[in-house]
């Protein structure tokens, strides 16, 4: 899995180098300072994950992961935050990135989300996720989508309690792939870019309230 760093701080850099090159599997392609570097360098080295820095210089993160993923095969996109507060946050999920996780995660939670990305899933660092939460309730529309049946909602639950496509066959009992096959039949029907923005829509039109654990 190629992996590319854009961040403005050389110190958050070579930690975030450390962290990659010590996970098999990981390669490290490139360093950006800012977010128009992030962009040239997504189209010369063609990384699968962009780990961007929301606060950068010259072209911040927000505006060069919407740039970078209004391409044509886009890489996955996450974000990396100092605080689960940020106000972008919002708009970074509605922009199509596929995970958050703030600066002072564990090495395994940026592991994770890395991995999770090129998956197709998505990983909330929980910080994170407690405060789009909170987000929410200035955009809450209580109607849910037309056209959902049972089963789209016990997936949509599933989903956002964080389970992967293995984790939702095991509970449901179904193959992996069927699981794959209704995830992304699900997206395409709600119009949505990912698992992220899934959750977003669940919590949204209260499908699952936060805290809930019911599936």
């Amino acid at each position: 899995m190629r992996v590319l760093i854009a961040d403005d701080q050389a110190l958050v850099r070579t930690g975030l180098k450390v962290i990659l090159d010590s996970e098999p599997g990981l390669d490290l392609v490139g360093e950006a300072e800012n977010g128009e570097q992030a962009i040239a360098l997504v189209r010369s080295v063609r990384p699968d994950v962009v780990l961007m820095d929301i606060q950068m210089p010259r072209l911040d993160g927000l505006a060069a992961a919407r740039r970078i993923l209004a391409a044509e095969a886009p890489p996955k996109v996450i974000m990396m935050t100092t605080f689960g507060t940020d106000e972008n946050l919002y708009a970074a999920l509605r922009a199509g990135v596929s995970g958050f996780v703030l600066k002072t995660s564990p090495p395994e939670q940026l592991i994770a989300a890395v991995r999770a990305a090129v998956a197709g899933d998505a990983l909330l660092d929980p910080a994170v996720t407690t405060h789009l939460i909170a987000a929410f309730a200035g955009r809450r529309d209580p109607a849910a989508p037309e056209g959902l049946s049972d089963s789209d909602i016990d997936l949509i639950k599933l989903v956002t309690r964080g389970f992967t496509n293995r984790q939702i066959a095991m509970t449901l009992a179904v193959p992996e792939q069927e699981v794959a096959d209704e995830v992304t039949t699900l997206l395409r029907g709600l119009g949505l870019v990912d698992r992220a923005q899934l959750v977003v829509l669940a919590y949204e039109r209260g499908l699952v309230s936060p805290g809930s654990r019911d599936a």
